[in-house]
C-alpha cells in the first residue's frame, strides 16, 4: 500500500476512537487548539510568510491565503464558538413501538470519516478539523501547494493537542499536496464516507467528475446585486461596495451588478468615487458604459462576462428593464450561492426572495453575509449550493446521517 493509501486506512482505523470520546473531552481538544493557536502564533505566521513569499503580492487572490495577528485571532475565537455548539451527533430523531412489538429508533450518528480537497485559505483546515472533531468525525485534508507550510503548521498544532488528550493523531489527517495524492482519495471508498471540494469552480468540477467517493459540493459564487427601480440609492451604494470590494477574493462577493434602467442614469455615478479608490475594473454593457463613461478602469463587458466568478476587484455591469429581465438574468447565470435585490418596495423584495432559487437570497443587505460564522453556526465547511443534504453553510449540522436502531424479543417476519 502506498503512503497515501495507509494514511487513509489510519485515519479510518482511528474514527472509532473519536466516536468513543465523551462531549466533555471534545469540546476541552476544541479549545486547547485555539488556545494553542495563539501560543503559537510565531510558527503560524512563519510559516505563512515562506508560502507567501512564492505568490504575487499583487494578485488580490493572495490575500485568501494570508494570515495575520487578527485572522489567527478570529479563527481560534471561531474554534471557541463551535466547542461552544451543541453535539448534532446522537440525538433521538424518533422512536416509537411497531405493532409486532419491534421497539424503533432513528438517531443521528457522525458520518465516519469525512474527506476535504480545499485551495489556500488557511482558515479552511481549522475550520474544517474544528466542526470534524466536534462532531466526532475523522477527517483526511488534501491542500494547495500553495499554503504547503500553512497547512504543516496548522495541522501539527492540532495533532499537538489530540495526542495529549490521547485521541490518536490520525483523527485529523494532512495529505500531501501533490495532485498525484487526491486520485487515491478519490477511489478509497472502503474508507471515506463523504468527499467535500471548496474552491474554484474548476476545483469542484474536477472533484466532482473524478471521485468514486460521494461528493458533498461547496459551490462557487457568481453573486448578484439588483438595485430595483424603488431603491434607496445611498444605501444601495453602500450594499454594492461592501459586496464587491470588502474581500473580493471569497466565494460570496458581488460579481455582477443589475441597475434598474428608470435608476441607472443617477445610481452608476455614485459607485465611481469608491469604485476607483479601489481600482475596481469595471466590465459594463453597452448601456452601463455609456453612463460611466470617464471612470478610468471601465471596459466594455462580452457576453462571456456575466456568469462569471471574478475573485478579484472586477465587476460585471447590466442595466435591465425591470425585475423580470433581473429575475431572467439570475435564472441564466447565478450558481444558486448568493443573490440580492435593494428596493423599499416589499411587494418586489417578496417576490425576488420568493422567485430566486439559490442557497441565500438578500432583500437590502450585502451578499457578504453568507457566511457560517455569520450565521451563528461556528463555521463552515463551504457553502452548499446543491439541494441533497446541505444547502447554505455547510456546518456541524449537517456532518451527520441518521441511524435506525431496532430492538426486539425474538420478532421475525
Amino acid at each position: 500500500m502506498s503512503i497515501t493509501g495507509t494514511l487513509i486506512k489510519k485515519a479510518y482505523n482511528s474514527a472509532p476512537v473519536l466516536r468513543a470520546a465523551d462531549d466533555k473531552t471534545l469540546k476541552k481538544i476544541l479549545l486547547m487548539i485555539a488556545d494553542e493557536m495563539e501560543k503559537q502564533q510565531q510558527v503560524l505566521l512563519k510559516a505563512n510568510h515562506k508560502d507567501l513569499s512564492k505568490q504575487d503580492p499583487s494578485n488580490p487572490r493572495t490575500d485568501r491565503l494570508k494570515l495575520d495577528e487578527q485572522r489567527i485571532k478570529n479563527i481560534s475565537n471561531s474554534i471557541r464558538k463551535v466547542s461552544r455548539l451543541p453535539n448534532p451527533s446522537n440525538k433521538i430523531l424518533e422512536r416509537k413501538k411497531l405493532p409486532n412489538g419491534l421497539l424503533l429508533e432513528k438517531r443521528t450518528v457522525p458520518l465516519g470519516v469525512v474527506g476535504a480537497v480545499f485551495e489556500s485559505r488557511p482558515n479552511v483546515l481549522f475550520d474544517i478539523a474544528a466542526l470534524c472533531i466536534r462532531s466526532a468525525n475523522a477527517c483526511i485534508l488534501k491542500g494547495s501547494s500553495e499554503a504547503t507550510y500553512t497547512n504543516l503548521a496548522a495541522s501539527a498544532i492540532i495533532q499537538s493537542v489530540l495526542k495529549k488528550n490521547k485521541i490518536p493523531q490520525e483523527v485529523v489527517t494532512l495529505l500531501s499536496p501533490e495532485r498525484e495524492t487526491v486520485q487515491e482519495l478519490f477511489t478509497a471508498t472502503q474508507y471515506v464516507d463523504v468527499l467535500i471540494p471548496r474552491g474554484s469552480d474548476s476545483l469542484i468540477s474536477y472533484v466532482r467528475k473524478n471521485s468514486l467517493v460521494p461528493v458533498i459540493e461547496t459551490g462557487a459564487g457568481v453573486c448578484h446585486v439588483y438595485v430595483e427601480e424603488k431603491a434607496n440609492l445611498p444605501k444601495a451604494e453602500k450594499i454594492v461596495v461592501n459586496a464587491k470590494v470588502s474581500r473580493p477574493s471569497v466565494c460570496n462577493a458581488m460579481d455582477a451588478l443589475l441597475v434598474d434602467k428608470k435608476v441607472a442614469a443617477a445610481f452608476l455615478p455614485m459607485l465611481k468615487s469608491e469604485f476607483e479608490k479601489y481600482k475596481v475594473e469595471v466590465l459594463a454593457d453597452e448601456s452601463a458604459y455609456k453612463l460611466l463613461k470617464g471612470y478610468p478602469f471601465l471596459k466594455k463587458a462580452v457576453p462571456a462576462d456575466f456568469g462569471k466568478e471574478f475573485l478579484d476587484l472586477r465587476c460585471a455591469v447590466k442595466v435591465v428593464d425591470n425585475i423580470e429581465e433581473a429575475l431572467e438574468h439570475i435564472r441564466e447565470h447565478s450558481t444558486k450561492h448568493s443573490e440580492a435585490i435593494v428596493t423599499e418596495d416589499k411587494k418586489q423584495a417578496e417576490l425576488f426572495l420568493r422567485e430566486v432559487d439559490a442557497a441565500a437570497v438578500y432583500h437590502n443587505a450585502s451578499t457578504r453575509f453568507t457566511d457560517g460564522e455569520e450565521f451563528g453556526l461556528g463555521a463552515e465547511i463551504g457553502i452548499s449550493t446543491q439541494k441533497l443534504h446541505a444547502r447554505g453553510p455547510f456546518a456541524l449540522e449537517k456532518l451527520v446521517t441518521e441511524k435506525w436502531i431496532l430492538r426486539g424479543n425474538g420478532q421475525v417476519r
